[in-house]
C-alpha cells in the first residue's frame, strides 16, 4: 500500500518552502513568478495537453479506438507524458448513459502531465471519501445532475495507474477545428466532475 502514495514526504515540502523563500529574499525570485508558475501548470500547460487528447480523440475515431485500448502509448503519440503520469494511462469513455468520474481514495494521484497540477478539492478528504459513498450528490454540487438512468461510474487512481476521463462531445460542435474543440474542454471535464459545454454561440 506504500507504493500508492506519490505525495511529497513533509521535509520535502518544508525544504521547497524553504528554498522558495530564500531565493525571493536574495531578489532571485519573485512571488510573482513562482505564482504564474504555478498559475501556467494549473490552469495552462497541464490542461492543455488532456484537451489536446479529447479534441484528437472527437475527430479521430481512429486515436479515440487507440486511446481507449492503450491511453498511455495513445497519449504518447502527441509527445505527451513523462514523470509524474503513473506508469499506466487508462482512459474512460463518457457516453449517453454512463458517466465517468476520477477520485484517489489513498491519497491524491494524479496526472500531472496531462491534467497539471490537481485541484485543492482532489486531494481533499471530504472529496475522496463522498465521491465514492455519494457521487450523484457529489456531481450535483458541481453542477452536474444526472438523471438516475445514468450510469456512473468512479475510477481510483493509484501510483500505477492513472485515470482520465474523455468526455462526451457536445452537441453544436460539429464545425469547429480540433483546437476550437480542444479550447472547450476543461480540468475538470477530464476528472469527470463537469461537462464539456457546447460554443456560446450554439447554446
Amino acid at each position: 500500500m506504500g507504493s500508492h502514495h506519490s505525495e511529497p514526504e513533509p521535509w520535502v515540502v518544508h525544504r521547497v518552502r524553504a528554498l522558495e523563500s530564500l531565493l525571493i529574499e536574495k531578489g532571485l525570485l519573485s512571488t510573482e513568478v513562482v505564482d504564474k508558475v504555478v498559475q501556467t501548470y494549473e490552469k495552462d500547460v497541464g490542461p492543455m495537453n488532456g484537451a489536446k487528447v479529447v479534441a484528437h480523440a472527437w475527430v479521430d475515431p481512429a486515436y479515440k479506438r487507440r486511446l481507449l485500448t492503450d491511453g498511455t502509448a495513445a497519449i504518447a503519440e502527441l509527445g505527451i507524458g513523462g514523470r509524474g503520469g503513473g506508469d499506466k494511462m487508462v482512459v474512460v469513455e463518457n457516453t449517453p448513459s454512463v458517466h465517468n468520474m476520477v477520485v484517489c481514495t489513498l491519497c491524491s494521484c494524479y496526472p500531472w502531465p496531462v491534467l497539471g497540477l490537481p485541484p485543492v478539492w482532489y486531494k481533499s478528504p471530504a472529496y475522496r471519501s463522498r465521491a465514492v459513498l455519494e457521487p450523484r450528490k457529489v456531481l450535483a454540487e458541481f453542477g452536474v445532475t444526472l438523471s438516475e438512468d445514468i450510469e456512473i461510474r468512479l475510477w481510483d487512481s493509484s501510483a500505477e495507474i492513472r485515470y482520465m476521463v474523455l468526455p462526451l462531445r457536445p452537441e453544436g460542435s460539429e464545425h469547429l477545428s480540433e483546437a476550437e474543440l480542444a479550447a472547450l474542454v476543461t480540468r475538470d471535464a477530464m476528472i469527470g466532475v463537469a461537462q464539456v459545454q457546447a460554443p456560446t454561440a450554439v447554446r
